[in-house]
């Protein structure tokens, strides 16, 4: 195989795929991402059997073939190769020589018909959505899903398909975080879990166009996002998702209007107070027009006061900080509402429409002088 191609290319074509070479494997295969020159293609190809991904870049083909060559090698010689136009020539012993301008790598290849090839996917049931959409919808809703493996369904979204609107759930056992996008195009009822690795790795190479789509094929087993020369194929978490509806409440003893980048500011500053791995809760006193922050640690004390208008019930309550930072973070309103019903019961963040719903547990705390 012989291939030349700019060195931008086949830089942005190598690290997209790299997304879906596992750190750890046993396999050593599975380390390397597969070239195939074929007709008028060049495509890349990683897989971590969990997540594939493939992608195509411009180039010219002098000689058809395949080779897998090792990921994290492979990027950093392109990485740091001039400029320029890039070579890749394999013999029939899987020697490979990359070079650029005056400089010259050798390295050894594996066979190419040893790669696991990305599953076969039937191409039916798909829905149509902005990349800009899918990316901010990620964004909004990925901190909160659970980081371990006890349970394999908090390390997903829930992806739920109702006529024209998709709803994107995540959950880690102390907060929920729901959006609620509208589709072009009105589509069949479904719902799947796809993997947060997944999406987190989508989100990062999914270029967020306002004007292109992304396509995302469901199977029995595997969802595909297509976009631009790029195709993910990943596994879906089987198994029924938690009933979300069941954990919401429209009751509410107390409703607070706020500004959010007023209450955001104050929580991060109170955070400066907060020693990495410290669990110091930030205790809110919601009054008639005044919400009082009081945060207490070894470091030290903060005590501050925002305006707020305020319905229903006085209520003293004490949450991560974090947690409401996470959810602040992402909303894009001005002001917001936060919907609370006493000290044990979870608090609300949500718009008139719930496009945006983030559920946060509340912590106890000792009582602050």
């Amino acid at each position: 195989m012989k291939i030349i191609c700019s060195k931008a290319d086949l830089l942005s074509g190598v690290q997209i795929v790299s997304k879906a070479v596992p750190n750890k494997t046993t396999m050593s295969i599975l380390e390397c991402i597969l070239i195939e020159a074929k007709g008028t293609d060049i495509k890349l190809t990683a897989n971590d059997m969990e997540m594939g991904i493939e992608t195509r870049i411009n180039g010219r083909i002098v000689k058809e073939g395949k080779i897998a060559l090792d990921a994290k090698i492979l990027h950093e010689i392109v990485r740091k190769l001039p400029e320029n136009d890039i070579s890749i020539d394999v013999d029939d012993n899987l020697k490979t020589v990359i070079s650029c301008e005056k400089s010259v790598f050798t390295i050894m290849g594996k066979s190419g018909d040893d790669f696991s090839a990305l599953p076969e996917t039937e191409k039916i049931d798909s829905i149509l959505i902005s990349q800009f959409t899918l990316k901010e919808v990620i964004r909004q809703t990925i901190f909160s899903i659970a980081d371990n493996e006890s349970n394999k369904l908090m390390c997903g979204e829930l992806f739920e398909i109702n006529g024209a609107v998709l709803r994107v759930c995540s959950l880690d056992g102390h907060r929920i975080s729901i959006r609620k996008v509208d589709l072009k195009n009105s589509y069949p009822n479904r719902k799947v879990v796809i993997p947060g690795k997944t999406l987190n790795e989508i989100s990062k190479i999914l270029p967020g166009e306002t004007q292109k789509d992304v396509s995302i094929f469901f199977t029995g087993k595997h969802v595909v996002f297509e976009f631009d020369e790029t195709v993910v194929v990943s596994r879906l978490i089987e198994g029924e998702y938690f009933r979300i509806d069941q954990m919401l409440s429209s009751d509410f003893e107390t409703k607070v209007t706020i500004n959010k980048k007023v209450f955001f500011d104050c929580i991060d500053r109170a955070t400066l107070l907060i020693k990495e791995g410290d669990r110091k809760p930030i205790i809110i006193n919601i009054g008639d027009e005044v919400m009082e922050l009081k945060l207490n640690s070894a470091i030290g004390s903060m005590n501050e006061e925002i305006i707020i208008s305020k319905q229903g019930k006085d209520l003293l309550i004490g949450f991560n900080p974090k947690f409401l930072m996470d959810a602040l973070k992402v909303i894009d309103d001005e002001m917001i509402d936060i919907y609370l019903v006493n000290p044990k019961a979870p608090c609300f963040i949500r718009d008139n429409d719930e496009k945006y719903v983030y559920l946060i547990l509340p912590v106890n705390f000792t009582t602050v002088g």
